[in-house]
């Protein structure tokens, strides 16, 4: 059996879910799996894009063979050199050995650094505009560096104006569906989106933000991700392009708060869990609250990117911030979070730390966020005379919230 479907005209997808990864890149957690895909193009000249992770290889290797019916493959376009996509690629090409290799310079010396099996009479480098004729088929070659590898280029179909994409547009999870059109995209799969976008990509926002604006000058009928489902709908590419234009500019979705908190023996959860309650009695229906010594890092900054307000709230430990909330912090600003307002509440028993190095990151390490007044820095559990500070900030919090305009008139 193969799992290779028709998409229009002889562009087929191929596709592997992957269930048995329980982290990609060994750092976060894909409790549903990943989907691997790769496409290819029956035409005059037969086409394989990209290839896939080592774990699918067999499976690759064999819906190819399936596709090609006994003919040759002539040409293998190499988006880039991401293990996830390209540790197969040199069993293709031992496969099919006169195959050609599309891509840029720099792909082939990290093909070559990776693999250690130089093929220069297979390589040809293609550049900006650079077109490929297939047949009926012409693909045109679009520069992505840095989303998210730098030798990154996607392949646009000039006949069914189709968009071959890389990494971009893709997702974590797996599915049983080829296209977005057929699952419900938003309430299954939008938050994986997000949370690939910004763990993979939210670093290379300005570069999204250029590539998209390349993507707004051709039609588009179809995109082709690397991971996930494959959106042919004008509708469904609307939905997904809109949400880039707000990950790639740093803008939230929507209006509400996320309190991201840090505990130890549970006065700090206690004083986050009251402020929830008192931002809900302001009118605030919209309040996430996270542990982020529970709760792997990744789900939080991707809600922390849905929502316009964030509120942190950890204590000292060791005399320094507790680690996992700076582990929060330290991905945050590694990912260039910016545009939001935080607050803040700090807990320690002796000496104070937790309070500084959280508010030093809100005013110089995170890009254009402002402190919200009050802050709080308690010393070992909340008390009476603090409530009058947590009832202040709980209304700061709630009158910027009110005020804050329509996310979607931002982007």
């Amino acid at each position: 059996m193969y799992c290779v479907e028709e998409i229009k005209n002889g562009i087929y997808w191929m596709g592997c879910n992957d269930f048995r990864t329980e982290l990609f890149e060994r750092i976060f957690p894909i409790p549903e799996g990943i989907t691997y895909n790769s496409y290819f193009i029956d035409d005059e000249k037969t086409c394989v894009l990209d290839a896939m992770d080592k774990s699918c290889r067999d499976e690759f290797l064999e819906n190819v063979e399936h596709l090609l019916h006994g003919r040759k493959l002539d040409y293998f376009v190499l988006q880039h050199m991401e293990p996830d996509h390209a540790s197969s690629a040199l069993a293709l090409i031992e496969k099919y050995p006169d195959v050609k290799i599309i891509g840029q310079p720099q792909t082939f010396k990290l093909f070559e650094q990776f693999f250690r099996h130089p093929c220069p009479n297979n390589y040809v480098s293609v550049k900006e505009g650079d077109q490929l004729a297939l047949g009926k088929h012409t693909l045109q070659f679009i520069k992505a560096p840095m989303v998210h590898w730098p030798e990154v280029i996607m392949s646009y179909d000039l006949t069914d104006k189709m968009l071959f994409s890389a990494d971009a547009f893709g997702m974590f999870g797996t599915t049983g569906n080829v296209y977005a059109d057929q699952v419900d995209f938003e309430e299954n799969y939008l938050d994986p989106a997000r949370r690939y976008y910004v763990n993979i990509v939210g670093k290379f926002g300005p570069q999204v933000v250029n590539v998209l604006k390349k993507a707004s000058g051709i039609p588009i009928d179809v995109i082709c991700p690397l991971h996930g489902v494959v959106f042919r709908t004008p509708e469904t590419i609307q939905y997904i392009v809109k949400k880039y234009q707000h990950w790639a500019q740093y803008v939230p979705e929507k209006k509400g708060v996320v309190i991201a908190f840090s505990s130890i023996y549970g006065n700090t959860e206690r004083a986050a869990c009251v402020l929830a309650h008192k931002l809900s009695q302001q009118g605030i229906h919209d309040v996430r609250l996270y542990d982020v010594a529970k709760i792997h890092p990744s789900y939080i900054t991707a809600k922390a990117w849905e929502y316009s307000h964030l509120v942190l709230a950890a204590p000292t430990y060791n005399l320094n911030l507790f680690l996992p909330m700076e582990s929060f912090l330290h991905d945050l600003k590694t990912l260039l979070f910016q545009k939001r307002k935080i607050a803040i509440i700090a807990n320690h028993s002796w000496a104070s730390a937790a309070y500084k190095t959280m508010v030093d990151y809100v005013e110089d390490q995170f890009k254009c966020c402002e402190l919200i007044e009050p802050a709080l820095d308690m010393k070992s559990s909340l008390c009476d005379d603090q409530e009058c500070i947590v009832d202040e900030m709980a209304l700061r919090i709630a009158e910027d919230i009110k005020a804050y305009p329509d996310p979607e008139t931002l982007i």
